[in-house]
């Protein structure tokens, strides 16, 4: 951890100086991104390098707690979105089970094939189809098995009085 020991300065001019400088150490961490943490270090620095004679205003200061408070919401929801998703890809792959899909193979021949296993080991879930495994998201169409093959009689019972 680094510490700042540069010369204190007032004004518009430093709080500006100070929020490019806590940016430019915001972005080193994460390209492209502003976390909670840099986003309050933000708002410490401009307050801590803001004009006494003009301090900031406080609606100002609650906007920016509102944005604040919008970021960690959106954060909250973008996870819960891609959980919700990894649970329907894993949904998807488990009623796959014992029904007919159709990928294209390594030569990029069509196979067809039944389902006999699926696999969550990995990002995306893999199905097993005539022993080969075939990532969920190359599965290009399910049907399913013959249903013309009638189903076991049940055994017939005889009761004796």
């Amino acid at each position: 951890m680094s510490i700042d020991v540069s010369p204190i300065t007032w004004g518009p001019a430093a709080a500006a100086s100070a929020t490019a400088a806590s940016t430019a150490r915001a972005s080193t961490a994460a390209p492209g991104t502003l976390d909670k943490e840099a986003f309050l270090k933000l708002l410490v620095a401009q307050l801590r390098n803001q004009d006494p004679s003009k301090p900031m205003d406080s609606s100002e200061l609650m906007a920016q707690t509102t944005q604040l408070s919008t970021m960690e919401q959106l954060t909250a929801l973008t996870k819960t979105s891609q959980e919700s998703f990894a649970l329907q890809m894993r949904m998807a792959a488990a009623s796959l089970v014992g029904r007919q899909v159709t990928y294209a193979g390594e030569s990029g021949a069509t196979v067809t094939g039944a389902v006999t296993s699926v696999s969550y080991a990995g990002s995306v879930p893999t199905v097993t189809v005539g022993g080969k495994v075939v990532a969920l998201d190359a599965v290009s169409s399910v049907t399913a098995l013959d249903l013309a093959t009638p189903a076991p009689a049940a055994p017939a019972s005889s009761m004796t009085v």
